[in-house]
């Protein structure tokens, strides 16, 4: 006999695992998504990784919601990790994330504030994120936005200078700045540029240049980069693909599109995650595009 929490402990454990077999089937195996913003309630959460066909997701947590996102690990096993975000010029930020890390955050993300990349507010986090040995994700944004967005960890072209020297950081790159400055000829005109990539672009040389940096390849600035221009494309996923990360940053409610617009045209009314899976897929080889949607992040996570 068992009694009813052993039941339905086991009916969800057998539900989960049906679960992942049907994503593993649409996208060709599980996939881990590195940036989805934790919702304010637990269902919304499992909703975007369900309806996207995501395995498991990494929760972006201030640290004042530390103990939702670690209540959601708990309580959907497999389906959840989590980073921790403070903000890094304030003096209590470095022990509140110790803190955290220690209760089970598995890096600092997303650090988005308004300082400098090489600044020392940012340079405190890198020497921390190494110390703790956790990956740190940064959003680069050095053009405003539609929505009026200021600069966030400004001076990029800068930023190489940080990749040496902190060789112990695990850096991941996110935003409109890393993934326009693919392109050679990127002009900070505009957060998604168009038409042809201009080969020896910073981020695809830094990619190749330091052990340390990794790609988040997460919304509207990454899909933007996918689709641009495809033959550039496709031999960058195979360059760096051990080197690149999926992500969503999708607000979409539901993992189909539903319940949010979107400011690119192309991507209104659409899942952001389902519609960059589907780009890297159409894009890859099986054994690169099953890389960027699990193996990479499972194994700078200590996932795997």
């Amino acid at each position: 006999m068992i009694d009813r929490r052993q039941f339905i402990s086991a009916a969800i454990a057998a539900s989960a695992a049906s679960l992942v077999a049907q994503q593993g089937n649409e996208w060709g195996g599980p996939v881990l998504d590195i940036h989805l913003h934790l919702r304010p309630d637990a269902e919304s959460n499992l909703a975007h990784i369900d309806g996207s066909g995501v395995t498991k997701a990494v929760l972006l947590t201030r640290v004042e919601s530390a103990e939702r996102s670690r209540s959601l690990v708990e309580k959907y096993p497999g389906r959840f990790a989590w980073f921790v975000s403070a903000d890094p010029s304030k003096p209590e930020s470095a022990g509140l994330i110790t803190k955290a890390v220690k209760d089970g955050a598995r890096g600092f993300g997303e650090i988005k504030n308004q300082v400098d990349c090489d600044g020392p507010e940012m340079k405190r986090m890198y020497a921390l994120a190494a110390d703790l040995n956790v990956p740190i994700q940064i959003h680069f944004g050095e053009v405003p936005q539609p929505s009026g967005n200021a600069v966030f960890n400004g001076g990029f072209k800068r930023f190489d200078k940080m990749l040496k020297a902190f060789p112990r950081t695990k850096f991941v790159a996110h935003a409109d700045t890393f993934w326009g400055n693919v392109s050679a000829d990127y002009a900070y005109d505009t957060a998604y540029p168009s038409g042809p990539i201009k080969p020896g672009g910073i981020s695809d040389k830094w990619l190749s240049d330091y052990p340390n940096l990794w790609a988040d390849m997460s919304a509207n600035s990454c899909n933007n980069f996918l689709n641009r221009d495809p033959g550039f494309t496709a031999e960058f996923l195979v360059r760096h693909q051990d080197k690149l990360l999926f992500g969503c940053d999708c607000p979409c409610s539901d993992g189909r599109g539903g319940g949010t617009t979107n400011p690119s045209s192309r991507l209104h009314g659409k899942c952001i995650a389902r519609e960059t899976l589907a780009a890297a897929q159409r894009m890859s080889k099986p054994d690169v595009f099953r890389k960027i949607r699990w193996e990479n992040g499972t194994k700078l996570l200590g996932l795997a």
